[in-house]
């Protein structure tokens, strides 16, 4: 991944008040947060990676999502302390790129169905996460939330109880990874949201008014398009924004580059 790709988020509170994207071509400094006493329990970077696939270093924690690409994509970030995985298809699972970005420390999450496809050594190291269920490591409290399609032309992709999306939880804050899925009844009444990246592709998962209207129930406090590449290429994220701002002014859906070399 380039540098420019980098984002860092700043002032970010228990409860986050505002995020805005940067688009300089330099790597800004870490995040903090105003009051001096919390500044050590709240910092929170953003790094999107490609598509699916992001690094979130919260405090002293590299989380990965979804690591796909190769290891050499990670090359610029500190290696992983948690990875957790949403489902068994290639942009989300790559077994070649897991064994590369491993320490002796890295624990993996996932779901039974990525862990039945995962080689021996690895399947030692990864706890089975569930929907609905949740654990804790290292310090987070991690959920898995359902993520599956609706339409009944889309049923193929995504069945019920597959894969995993997650809320990632630490000192009140919470962040919420769809994973592959549509705008579901446990989207919708997910609670207390500071931060989702939300999908959106063609046929896939979901349109980008199937997102807003998903987004508009749960109101997190800021919202990251990601996964938005389909069949027919990237999806319309300018409408999916405008279409959350008209019902709500207060969401603030900022955007990330997940296609740096799409054209």
């Amino acid at each position: 991944m380039k540098l420019h790709n980098i984002l860092l988020l700043a002032a970010l509170t228990i409860g986050i008040t505002s995020c805005k994207e940067n688009t300089s071509n330099e790597t800004k400094t870490t995040t903090e947060v105003a009051n001096e006493e919390t500044t050590k329990k709240s910092n929170f970077e953003i790094y999107p990676v490609s598509h699916a696939t992001m690094v979130l270093k919260w405090d002293d924690n590299a989380i990965y999502i979804d690591p796909v690409g190769g290891p050499e994509n990670f090359d610029l970030y500190d290696a992983p302390d948690l990875i957790l995985i949403t489902d068994i298809h290639g942009d989300h699972l790559n077994v070649n790129t897991v064994q590369g970005i491993l320490t002796e420390s890295t624990k993996i999450i996932a779901p039974q169905a990525v862990v039945d496809k995962l080689p021996e050594d690895l399947q030692k190291i990864t706890t089975v996460l569930s929907n609905d269920n949740s654990l804790m490591k290292n310090g987070f409290d991690i959920t898995a939330i359902p993520m599956y399609n609706l339409r009944e032309e889309a049923l193929k992709f995504h069945s019920k109880g597959r894969g995993n999306g997650y809320v990632i939880e630490k000192d009140d804050k919470r962040v919420y990874i769809s994973g592959d899925t549509e705008d579901i009844p446990e989207m919708r009444n997910l609670a207390d949201i500071d931060i989702a990246f939300i999908c959106m592709n063609l046929p896939y998962t979901m349109t980008v008014e199937s997102a807003a209207s998903a987004v508009l129930d749960f109101k997190p406090e800021t919202v990251f398009p990601y996964h938005y590449r389909g069949t027919e290429g990237l999806s319309d994220v300018s409408k999916f924004k405008e279409l959350v701002n008209n019902g709500d002014s207060s969401i603030n859906v900022t955007q990330l580059d997940w296609y740096p070399t799409a054209e």
